[in-house]
This record gives C-alpha cells, structure tokens and sequence, in this order.
C-alpha cells in the first residue's frame, strides 16, 4: 500500500479505455496546488492529485527533506527522495487497478519536487508510465539507477522559467542532451517566468497532452 493521500476529477467524456494524468506537486504545497488546473485539462482523463507524505504544517508537504547546513550548503535526503519514487510507483498500480484505467495511457505531470521525482520513476519503473510532463523540474544525477534501462519508450515534456530563482535554468537545460543521448523522444522550452507556470506554458502542456491522448 502506498498509503498517498489524493483528490480526483472524474472523466467527463467516459472511453473504453481512460486515460490517467496523476499530478505531483512541488516541496511546500499540497494536492489542491496542480489540481486547480484540472478543469482545463483534456475531459477524456480521470486526474489524480497525490499529496507527499511528509508534512511540514501549515497544509503544506514534501516528497524528501531538503537540509542546509554550513558544510554542504542545500541538499536533498536521497533515501526518502527513493522512498517516495516507490511510493509512486506502487500508487500508480493502484489507481491503474481501482479506476481500470489504460495501462498504455498513464501520464505523470510533476512540479519542481514533482517534476524531479517524475523523472526519476521513469527510469528507476522504465515504462510505468508512457509520458512525463515536467515542470520547473530537473533530472537529478543523485536519483538514478546504478545502470540506466535501455528499453525506456516514455516521452518527456519539459519546461522551465528563465528566471526561476529556486531551481536555476542551467540545471533544466542539462534534461535535453541528457534524454536525447538515450535516443528518449523529448521536448523542452522556455519561458519568461520564475518558479512557476506561465499561461503559454500551460497552453503547450495542455496541447500535448491532447497530441498524446
């Protein structure tokens, strides 16, 4: 048992086979966060919004710590970072078995602690999910498998504010020669934006999701 809680948008246009986009959001926020945005997405998903299992108070979460100290400056806790990937992984298999949605149609779409850890299960769980959307995220070297699989078919969408004071562009920038060196079908942009998502971005994002549906 994943033992995550979530809320849910139902399918307003019912299928054969559902697609299901299962949101991730950011350190400090809560599950309510990305699911604003769930009545503008694509009426054919059933939308699940996870909430990370470590409290901070005050209604806010986190997926892992992170920790500032005088020696190593920030850093994140990479053994619960691992803990919530499994975490994740085990939740998908259960929302895919409760909802019997598409096992080819899964959607992962995470937000800056989100997006890093969407990455992350796509190649620690290769082929779980069939498309990630990460944003304002970056591909950590430190969560990675020891060996990389080579039978990973998922796509990635990718995108990052140009002056995102919180996750620096640089490190974003690093995820496309990363998932083109693995022949992994990619897209990445930029937008004029901090730490968060402007209107054209969320337009793209919603554009993909119809183009992949």
């Amino acid at each position: 048992m994943s033992n995550l809680h979530y809320i849910v948008r139902e399918p307003r246009i019912k299928t054969e086979q559902t697609p299901l986009l299962i949101l991730l959001h950011g350190y400090g926020s809560n599950e309510q966060d990305l699911f604003s945005f769930a009545e503008e997405l694509p009426e054919e998903f059933l939308i699940v919004s996870a909430q990370a299992p470590l409290s901070m108070g005050f209604g806010g979460f986190a997926w892992y710590s992170i920790n500032f100290d005088d020696i190593n400056g920030k850093f994140s806790d990479i053994k619960e970072a691992k803990e919530s990937i499994h975490k994740i992984a085990i939740f998908i298999d259960e929302i895919q078995a409760k909802y019997q949605t598409n096992p080819d149609k899964t959607f992962l779409l995470g937000f800056s602690q989100g997006a890093i850890l969407s990455y992350s299960l796509s190649f620690f769980y290769p082929n779980k999910v069939q498309y990630v959307i990460a944003l304002s995220g970056y591909i950590n070297k430190e969560l990675l498998p020891t060996e990389m699989p080579s039978n990973i078919k998922t796509e990635y969408y990718c995108s990052h504010g140009t002056v995102d004071q919180v996750l620096p562009v640089a490190w974003a920038r690093e995820s496309k020669p990363f998932l083109d060196n693995l022949g992994l079908k990619n897209e990445y942009s930029e937008y004029n934006v901090g730490h968060g998502v402007a209107p054209q971005n969320f337009f793209s994002v919603k554009n993909w999701l119809v183009k992949n549906l």
